[in-house]
Order: C-alpha cells, then sequence, then structure tokens
C-alpha cells in the first residue's frame, strides 16, 4: 500500500525501543512512532504507554521518498492539550539569564532592532 502524509491508520505494535516503537501497517509495510510523537508531554519510558501485539491508530506524519521509512504519530490524534504557562517564572527565568552571562547581548539588543528597522526601510524605498 503507498501511504501518503497526513493518512490515518490502524497498525499493530511489533517492537519497542528506547527511542520509539515500531508499528506494521501491514504485511510489508513497517513505521516508527518516536517516543516524542506517542502523546503530549514526556514519555520516561514507551512500555508504561505501549504494549507489543498492541493495535493502535496512528497517522502519517513523514514518508522518506528515498529510504521509504515512515514516521508515524499517535500524538497528531490526541485532542490539543493547552498548557499554562506561569508569566512571572519565564519572567524570572528570563531575567536570571541576562544576570548570568548574557549583558553584552541584552545591551546589544535596542541597537540591532534599530539597525534591522533602518535595512527594512532601505529596501521597501
Amino acid at each position: 500500500m503507498n501511504y501518503k502524509i497526513g493518512t490515518i491508520v490502524k497498525g499493530k505494535v511489533t517492537g519497542i525501543q528506547p527511542y520509539g516503537a515500531f508499528v506494521s501497517l501491514d504485511k510489508e509495510t513497517q513505521g516508527l512512532v518516536h517516543i516524542s510523537e506517542c502523546k503530549h508531554g514526556f514519555v520516561k519510558n514507551l512500555n508504561e504507554v505501549l504494549q507489543v501485539g498492541e493495535e493502535i491508530e496512528v497517522m502519517v506524519i513523514d514518508v522518506d521518498e528515498y529510504t521509504k521509512k515512515i514516521s508515524l504519530s499517535m500524538r497528531s490524534l490526541e485532542e490539543n492539550v493547552t498548557f499554562q504557562y506561569h508569566h512571572k517564572k519565564r519572567k524570572n527565568r528570563q531575567d536570571k539569564a541576562v544576570k548570568s552571562g548574557f549583558q553584552s547581548i541584552a545591551k546589544m539588543l535596542p541597537k540591532w532592532i534599530e539597525e534591522a528597522k533602518k535595512d527594512e526601510k532601505a529596501r521597501n524605498n
């Protein structure tokens, strides 16, 4: 069968490695669900998410034309997950980064922005 990006298919997990799970799509075709494509969020151990022999639904997210390797995703079939960020924490991290060695970049940034604006204006005129 010829698999195309975006196709949703059922397959059977044939093997699990630390980096991902191999899924048989048909008798001759196998794809890989990378650990990052198993579900939203962090997955430490794939054996806690999948089992060999389990039937799963996956989406084809890439097909390498030369090697014919197929990348699959379970995560793309999940409902969207909204992550909430605590702006105060992010700000503190940014402040800490500026204090811990990025001062020269922080000082130069306004100048670089102005130069970029001037260059853009010159290109448009």
